[in-house]
């Protein structure tokens, strides 16, 4: 069963109407004590990285992530905001990320680009995988997904990044380590590519 959790920070409802459609089970966690023996977990995420951290960190969230996710091996996908979660820190504020994966999360600076795009990254754009998963299982790379940020995910280790998009420069648009998988692009609004790569999510061989 994929268990979503509900920090107040996300489209729970759309990812949920989803595996509704799928007919795939999930379950929203409210409390730490949901996600206890969860077979697959999303992080959503709408908002700003420090606010998310600290409603993770005081409502006991946390505790119970890191021990399903990296004492259990846990599938866990983190989605834009709930992506750059996974870093270990970010240029958007203060607190330390979950640091699941190395790297730190940084601002689209338009002044350090030949390119000068529009901030924040808003629309669909195309993805280049660069590192094999079940994940991009019949994703239509040219499609691509939606956007919207004005943060990128740096990882200190280049063999973490799973998929590549361009815009403005060149950035980390999903990220996989062992079993913790993040993607900057929001599925629950990219059509049947967002579908299908909830799909294979929640199909994931663990």
């Amino acid at each position: 069963m994929i268990t979503i959790v509900n920090y107040g920070s996300g489209n729970i409802n759309a990812i949920g109407n989803i595996y509704d459609r799928l007919c795939i089970p999930f379950k929203v966690a409210s409390n730490p004590v949901d996600i206890i023996g969860a077979e697959r977990i999303i992080l959503p995420g709408v908002g700003a990285f420090d606010e998310t951290m600290a409603i993770l960190d005081s409502s006991g969230f946390r505790a119970v992530l890191d021990r399903e996710v990296l004492e259990n091996q846990v599938p866990v996908l983190g989605v834009c905001v709930g992506m750059q979660i996974l870093a270990e820190k970010s240029e958007e504020g203060i607190h330390p990320g979950l640091g699941w994966i190395k790297g730190e999360v940084k601002k689209i600076d338009t002044n350090l680009l030949t390119e000068k795009p529009k901030i924040p990254h808003l629309g669909w754009n195309s993805v280049k995988v660069s590192k094999q998963s079940e994940l991009f299982n019949s994703i239509d790379e040219e499609m691509g997904f939606y956007f919207l940020h004005s943060y990128y995910f740096e990882c200190d280790n280049p063999g973490d990044i799973m998929s590549t998009t361009f815009y403005g420069k060149e950035f980390a648009s999903s990220v996989n380590h062992e079993n913790i998988y993040g993607v900057q692009f929001h599925p629950e609004k990219s059509h049947q590519n967002g579908v299908t790569l909830l799909k294979n999510f929640a199909n994931l061989n663990a």
